[in-house]
């Protein structure tokens, strides 16, 4: 056991070393970077990544229509092989007296712009580009006249899958909507949300900040999860702190031995929307008083009778839930203040069904059997033949998560 730690702790100072490395290459490239006169702005982009790939291009240097088609076809691998050359044939030159050597810092440039190029292509090709604008079929809540002739004129915000529902009228001015009402009419097939979204700051302030008039267990999962609704009517899903952050569990355990942790839903949206994904709902971590906005609002009988207070004077409470709902694995205050994490809660499904499809990767979640893909080496090409796998993007949009989730557990 002593020698797996030091080992995992030459792992990880081997990788702290080598992302400082990483930071400091990135603050020498960006210096040229930053001396070059701003661009005007560039048009709304599907993804993050492809915006900064055309900033970062325009701002190294452009060139002419057949130099960007070669680079484009040109490898990265190619261009780091010729900058090495030249350096070399420079040097050699040097040597001589002839030429003085290539600045590093121009051949790092080089193999950048070409790696910019490359990524301006990928990102050009059509299954990278949301339509603009989007149709009508694609949000998740649509607009459609009103039925009654006395009043064709104004507009209600129906089910996108189900025509039948009851009328929901709003104000005509979306202004006027409060921020997370905002957030559910810009939900799309595409994305939940636009990527310079005004209306972002207002709703992380509004689920951080606004009172809470009810919380009740939320049903269904594994773990203690909470349902909070604010004065304006938005609900947040809370996911309270159970563990310490630098608590690791044992990798003695198996994996779904571990608690849901709180941070990790903050994380999940920070870095969502760095990649450009835009698909995790908008989280914030809150401080929550377990009394004044969890037991003295809550309807929820079966919640309330879990309260208890600790020995030292702490507030705690423990739910119902398949796992970890007991008073050995209750959540408590410090002694009333809790810190959770608060997501922004989707539509409802009675006003917008959705449809769900279970991962064709999922565990077995036993000790002995193992998955099909863990066995089949030709798995993946049986997905890819399958519906609804077999056709769009939506197995692309999956590789997506399936990046999120790698990056999350590193």
């Amino acid at each position: 056991m002593l020698r797996m730690r030091y080992r995992y702790r030459t792992i990880c100072l081997s990788l702290a070393f080598f992302t400082v490395f990483v930071h400091l290459l990135l603050v020498l490239v960006s210096l040229p970077i930053n001396q070059q006169s701003c661009d005007p702005p560039l048009t709304p982009r599907t993804n993050i990544l492809r915006e900064l790939a055309h900033k970062d291009q325009s701002s190294v240097g452009s060139d002419g229509p057949a130099e960007a088609s070669t680079g484009r076809q040109a490898s990265s691998k190619d261009a780091r092989k010729d900058a090495r050359k030249d350096a070399r044939k420079d040097a050699r030159k040097d040597a001589r007296g002839g030429f003085v050597p290539m600045d590093v810092s121009s051949v790092t440039e080089r193999a950048l712009e070409s790696d910019q190029r490359k990524m301006e292509a990928l990102f050009d090709h059509p299954l990278y580009n949301m339509p603009v604008p989007v149709p009508e079929e694609d949000w998740l809540l649509k607009v459609k006249p009103r039925v009654h002739s006395s009043d064709k004129s104004s507009r209600m915000w129906v089910s996108a899958n189900e025509e039948d529902n009851e009328d929901i009228r709003w104000n005509s001015s979306s202004d006027s909507h409060p921020p997370w009402l905002r957030f559910h009419l810009g939900i799309s097939r595409w994305q939940l949300f636009a990527h310079r979204d005004q209306n972002m700051a207002a709703l992380t302030q509004q689920i951080a900040t606004q009172r809470v008039v009810s919380a009740v267990q939320k049903s269904g999962g594994t773990q203690l999860k909470l349902v909070m609704t604010f004065t304006n009517y938005g609900q947040a899903l809370l996911k309270p702190m159970k563990q310490e952050r630098d608590e690791e569990t044992n990798y003695n355990l198996y994996y779904f031995s571990d608690f849901e942790r709180h941070n990790a839903e903050i994380a999940a949206f920070h870095l969502d929307r760095v990649l450009g994904f835009r698909r995790v709902p908008p989280v914030v971590g809150r401080l929550v008083d377990v009394v004044e906005e969890i037991k003295d609002v809550t309807t929820d009988r079966k919640l309330a009778r879990t309260f208890f207070t600790s020995p030292v004077g702490s507030v705690c409470f423990y739910g119902q839930c398949s796992y970890y709902c007991s008073t050995e694995h209750a959540v408590c205050g410090r002694p009333r203040l809790m810190e959770a994490s608060l997501g922004v809660m989707l539509p409802d499904l009675s006003l917008a069904p959705r449809r769900t499809w279970r991962s064709p990767w999922r565990r077995s979640y036993s000790r002995t059997k193992m998955a099909k893909w863990e066995t089949d080496p030709d798995y993946c090409s049986s997905v890819k033949k399958t519906p609804p796998y077999n056709k769009g993007t939506r197995l692309l949009d999956f590789m997506d998560m399936v990046i999120l989730d790698f990056l999350m557990s590193t």
